[in-house]
């Protein structure tokens, strides 16, 4: 059995000219051969995994500079010092004011993590600068840039966590888990034992929250409750059988 390979080779002066050989199997391919061939699946993959990334990059930019713009709207809930006390984007730490002053921090913290992988990934690209191993590690860093936030607000078109935005209308349901012994926060301070883990959900993940009084539970429940009533009349309306 024998394998027919058709390649162009430039000739000095004379440009491409076709050129044809004929390999037996028992035969080894040429060094030469091999290497374009296999330079040519390295570098469509490299492509491949580029595109990937740089749609990776572009969704968190997004979604950072839609929770700058939400930022600016008024501001339904929390408002006041003591409904910001009742509200925990994480166990140890209440969450801070939905104002640029309070939150510059964390803004500061995601806009560096942010240029960091965008000028990462453009040094790969262009220069070659950095091996493919270092693409899941900007990944993971712009994953975890969710964290650098600390913000939980209502606005009136949807929720603010931290660097993320969820309109009402990608609401799905929401539920209120008391924090008790089988629960993974229950512990971590006295404040939290036996109170609530809000759990907002959407179509492909959900956002939470920790509310420490009976009296922010019940206005999230009310506030949660009404908008997402209006969410599903409306689509009814727009979708009817």
């Amino acid at each position: 059995m024998n394998i027919l390979i058709e390649k162009n080779i430039e000739t000095w002066g004379q440009g491409y000219i076709p050129f044809k050989t004929t390999i037996w199997d028992d035969e080894p391919v040429p060094l030469v051969l091999y290497s374009s061939l296999h330079s040519k699946e390295v570098i469509c993959l490299k492509l491949f995994i580029d595109i990937l990334l740089l749609i990776v990059i572009g969704y968190y930019s997004y979604k950072f500079i839609q929770v700058m713009i939400k930022m600016r709207q008024d501001i339904i809930l929390p408002t006041t010092n003591e409904e910001i006390a009742s509200i925990r984007k994480y166990p140890q730490k209440v969450v801070n004011f939905p104002i640029y002053s309070e939150q510059k921090i964390g803004i500061i913290a995601y806009s560096l993590n942010l240029v960091f992988v965008i000028v990462m990934f453009f040094l790969g690209v262009f220069l070659d600068g950095i091996n493919w191993s270092f693409y899941p590690l900007m990944t993971i860093l712009l994953i975890n840039s969710y964290s650098f936030i600390n913000l939980f607000a209502v606005i009136g078109d949807g929720v603010l966590c931290g660097s993320r935005f969820v309109t009402w209308k990608k609401v799905k349901s929401f539920q209120f888990l008391p924090i008790d012994l089988n629960h993974r926060y229950y512990g971590s301070s006295k404040e939290l034992n036996n109170r609530y883990e809000l759990r907002i959900k959407t179509k492909f993940y959900f956002i939470s929250c920790i509310v420490t009084t009976d009296e922010m539970k019940e206005k999230l429940n009310m506030i949660l409750s009404e908008h997402i009533a209006v969410s599903e009349e409306g689509s009814v309306l727009k979708n009817p059988r």
